[in-house]
């Protein structure tokens, strides 16, 4: 097992990275206020997993109530949520009641902002079980959850008491939900990390075999990317908005098509080349560069290509993004492998020459 640290001063946590984690009792109970839970999962997972899971606390003594949701990105919404409240409400759940968030990115997402908010705030853990969801997502404590004018519009900046990222999960992944988190493992090194990126070349046909080595020391080295990050810009006021390299362009597919048709690392992906694409167009990408990042994305089997909804549709949809300022579509930019850019200041013709 490998540990590091988000550092967040009193609210700093562990992430813990290894196999057979879910298994291993004494990792999760020294992080419980109380010995009560409710694990929230979903529909594809629970089958796997929340058995496991309730077997490592239940003979410790905690008392686990299950939460068990429809799968897929289309269901992180307010209905949903109010599913998580309701169970909590019925079970009569306290402040000193964990939430455990068993799943990929839409669980964690989900769990994430129930525990925020119910009741004013209750801790969580996060058990990400999906590639995206190990090096990004349920890293940093962004939550929130969807709705149908954009995504990710309405949540909360809330750090979980502990990561655990047991790699045995990857097992059961459908290979087209390994290779769309690779688009965020492949993110650190183009934002920040050149030797990253430069390893991952090197070690791509491993990664998409699923060895473990090779897989272990992705996970790692985004993680610690992601958390040096977060420590430094906990609520995405200046260098943290850099892991949005492709967001916004990603955000506007996943909404144009309908939540959950393009799983969210393959917006993203078809996103980062639609920002080198505009970067090379503003003179600031070698085409060079673009050629590395088009060939790993297309190794690990990522969509490069967007769909043709047309610039004005596009502009539409990206006003609705988080990062606009002023009116501005504020974008993340390439100026090298491993250097980013956030930026407002681009020529609007330029991007409107990308999206069509």
């Amino acid at each position: 097992m490998q540990t590091l640290k988000v550092e967040l001063a009193n609210r700093s946590y562990p992430i813990h990275i290894g196999r057979n984690l879910i298994s291993d009792a004494s990792l999760i109970l020294p992080h419980l206020k109380r010995k009560h839970v409710a694990i929230v999962t979903n529909t594809t997972v629970a089958p796997l997993y929340l058995a496991k899971l309730t077997q490592t606390l239940e003979p410790a003594g905690v008392k686990v109530i299950p939460i068990i949701l429809p799968d897929g990105e289309a269901y992180k919404n307010t209905e949903t949520l109010n599913t998580i409240y309701d169970v909590l409400l019925q079970n009569r759940c306290e402040r000193s009641t964990t939430l455990i968030a068993l799943g990929g990115g839409v669980i964690g997402d989900l769990t994430g902002y129930a525990a925020a908010t119910y009741l004013r705030g209750v801790p969580f853990i996060q058990i990400p079980t999906t590639l995206l969801s190990q090096v990004d997502s349920s890293v940093g404590g962004k939550t929130g959850i969807n709705h149908p004018l954009g995504k990710n519009m309405i949540g909360a900046f809330y750090q979980p008491q502990l990561v655990l990222a047991d790699i045995d999960t990857l097992k059961t992944l459908p290979a087209r939900e390994f290779s769309a988190g690779m688009a965020e493992v492949i993110k650190y090194g183009l934002i920040r990390d050149a030797e990253f990126f430069d390893w991952l070349e090197a070690h791509i046909e491993q990664l998409m075999a699923l060895e473990e080595a090779a897989i272990s020391e992705a996970i790692y080295r985004s993680c610690q990317n992601k958390a040096e990050v977060v420590a430094r810009d906990e609520h995405e006021n200046g260098e943290r908005a850099l892991l949005n390299l492709g967001h916004t362009f990603g955000h506007a597919i996943e909404n144009a098509m309908g939540y959950g048709v393009w799983l969210h690392g393959e917006a993203v992906a078809a996103g980062t080349m639609l920002a080198a694409d505009l970067s090379q167009r503003l003179g600031w990408l070698a085409a060079a560069d673009v050629t590395r990042m088009h060939a790993l994305l297309s190794k690990a089997s990522l969509p490069l290509e967007a769909p043709k909804l047309g610039a004005e549709k596009y502009l539409d949809l990206m006003q609705m993004d988080k990062k606009v300022a002023d009116g501005k579509i504020r974008l993340v930019l390439q100026q090298a492998i491993g250097k980013s850019v956030i930026t407002s200041d681009y020529d609007a013709e330029k991007l409107k020459e990308t999206l069509s």
